[in-house]
């Protein structure tokens, strides 16, 4: 019962529902059972009576969309623990098992459930990594283009008081829902490199570094396009082909580390990176800085300069 009151209806993820582009049956079927996917792993947290128990049913979803139904369950984990009622931080005690190797999908479906809790919940939400805690700006950015497409994304809606971290930059928090953004793109359109191009162009070239990073995670992580629109997408970033490259490596590490690397994912770092989906993974997390902030900068900005900067260094990316 608490299953069907707090999971959304799987019609919500019809492209059709969504008004979303349309480029084949089979790009529209595979972005359907993503969203498919995702509710799924919600409501496993959703019936689960532990974590444990969610993720034992988790671990039986098909590698390719296994990380989707994480996410999904690490959006149900984080409602759970901000109802009156929660027994503890079922969040934390899911990163303890599997979901440890998960932690960037749980991360971003955390950020999901913040899109859809009242703000002054926000501080029962288990974020307590000062540098990982910046992907759940990126699952509200993609939740609130996936959702609210007119205002975020052809609006080009940004709220300049952003709430949350409150010790971040003023304006940083923008940055990092932008990439969540562009990661959304890529569901609206379609995985159409033509359509996603159109649209980041659209918008402040202030703005399409990040929009380009979470295109290229999507691009990388869900897939989608054959290696020649892979090709292409890449040559029409332009100078940003190294964010483009950077989202790709991010979207590597989150399939390299539970070991669900998949074909498409291998084709896409090559493109965008230059390198294997393992190599790019290293790149990432050998980027990583050791604290949470370098001066006035993020550690969350810096990691991700780091990487962009590493793959022109290696000369498969150019500026």
């Amino acid at each position: 019962m608490r299953s069907r009151l707090i999971t959304p209806n799987v019609s919500e993820t019809k492209l059709s529902t969504r008004g979303f582009h349309e480029k084949s049956p089979e790009a529209r079927d595979l972005l359907e059972k993503v969203g498919e996917m995702f509710l799924t792993g919600y409501a496993y947290a959703a019936e689960a009576r532990t974590p444990a128990e969610a993720e034992e049913r988790l671990e039986q979803i098909p590698p390719r969309f296994r990380g989707f139904a994480y996410e999904g369950a690490g959006m149900g984990f984080a409602v759970l623990d901000a109802t009156p009622l929660s027994r503890g931080p079922k969040v934390q005690r899911f990163l303890e098992g599997k979901g440890g190797d998960q932690i960037y999908l749980i991360y971003v479906g955390v950020g999901w459930a913040m899109a859809r809790l009242p703000k002054f919940l926000w501080p029962k939400l288990h974020l307590p990594d000062p540098l990982l805690r910046y992907l759940a700006l990126d699952g509200y950015g993609f939740h609130q283009a996936y959702f609210s497409t007119d205002k975020y994304v052809r609006g080009q809606y940004q709220d300049p008081h952003f709430p949350w971290p409150a010790d971040a930059p003023a304006g940083y928090a923008n940055r990092v829902i932008d990439q969540g953004i562009g990661r959304a793109m890529w569901f609206v359109g379609g995985t159409d490199v033509e359509v996603v191009t159109k649209m980041i162009r659209e918008f402040p070239e202030s703005r399409r570094g990040d929009l380009y990073a979470g295109a290229g995670l999507a691009a990388t992580y869900a897939c989608g396009a054959e290696e020649d629109e892979l090709r292409a997408f890449r040559d029409l970033a332009g100078e940003y082909r190294p964010q483009l490259a950077q989202g790709s490596a991010f979207a590597a590490e989150a399939r390299v580390k539970p070991g669900l690397v998949v074909p498409a994912t291998e084709i896409a770092t090559q493109v965008f990176c230059g390198v294997t989906p393992e190599q790019a993974a290293r790149v990432s997390n050998d980027s990583r800085p050791d604290q949470p902030n370098q001066g006035d900068v993020p550690g969350y900005e810096v990691w991700r300069q780091r990487i962009a900067n590493q793959f022109v260094s290696l000369g498969g990316v150019s500026p």
